[in-house]
Order: structure tokens, then sequence, then C-alpha cells
């Protein structure tokens, strides 16, 4: 059998310990077009390549990048224009990095309010020692500013 110029071909089984995914992950990726549609023997089994397990090493690497599935999609395609590739990746990384950099400021805007609000409940059980117990001040401020 051959596909893509790859020789051995093996069922999806095998194409999930080699992949390090499950079975429905790798019907779910075809489903997404981000296999190419395998080729199928007399019993209807599909028939993988070593193509199929270096394609999806490529999706996942590109999913902890945080790229979308459709984005990953383009990219995929886009691996097989050598040629004209590396610009159009350039402008998917730098769009990434973009929002890579909102969502850190996101998070550190998050931090800013957890360390002030730790700081609030740290204050609190200081002054209730030993002192009978009084609302948490985080959940009170929570309960005014919805007010």
């Amino acid at each position: 059998m051959s596909r893509n110029g790859a020789t051995a071909a093996f069922q999806i089984g095998e194409l999930a310990k080699r992949s390090h995914l499950t079975v429905d992950a790798i019907r779910f990726y075809e489903r997404r077009k981000l296999l190419p549609t395998p080729i199928r023997t007399g019993g209807r089994f599909r028939l993988y390549t070593e193509n199929d397990v270096e394609r999806l090493r490529f999706v996942r690497q590109m999913q902890t990048l945080g790229f979308s599935l459709k984005e990953i999609a383009r990219l995929a395609h886009l691996r097989s224009d050598k040629d004209h590739a590396c610009e159009s990746v350039r402008g998917f990384l730098k769009a990434k990095l973009a929002e890579v950099a909102v969502k850190i400021d996101e998070l550190q805007q998050v931090q800013v309010e957890l360390q002030t609000d730790l700081r609030k409940c740290n204050q609190a059980l200081k002054h209730r020692r030993g002192k009978k117990a009084c609302a948490c001040p985080v959940l009170e401020g929570t309960e005014a500013s919805r007010r």
C-alpha cells in the first residue's frame, strides 16, 4: 500500500499508539479534515502511514501553541507550499503573539486582584483573633459591588 510516498500502512489502533492519541481523537481530527482521508482495506479498515503520525504530531504541537483547529488546518495546508509558506506563517505567529500578550496582561490584572483580596483576608483574620467571627471582606466587597 502506498499513500503520500509512504509504504508502511497500519490501522487506527497503531496510529493511536504511535501518535499518543485516542482512536476517538484521531477520528475527530479526521472529521475536521486535519488528516487526509485514509485509504481503506477491502474489509473497510482505515490504513495510515508515518505521514499521518507526523501530521498528528504537528496538530498537537500547534494546539499546544494555542492555535485553533481552523488555524491549524490553514497552517497544515501551508506546509505543502514550502516556497511561499514562511511569510504566511510569520503572520500567524505575529497574530498569536499579540493574542498571548493580551492574555498575559489580563492574567496580570487577575493576579493583582487576587493578591489584593488575599491581603484583605489576611488582615481580617489578623484582627479577628479571639473575637467573634465576622463576614469575609472579599465576599462582602463582592456583594457591595453588585448593588
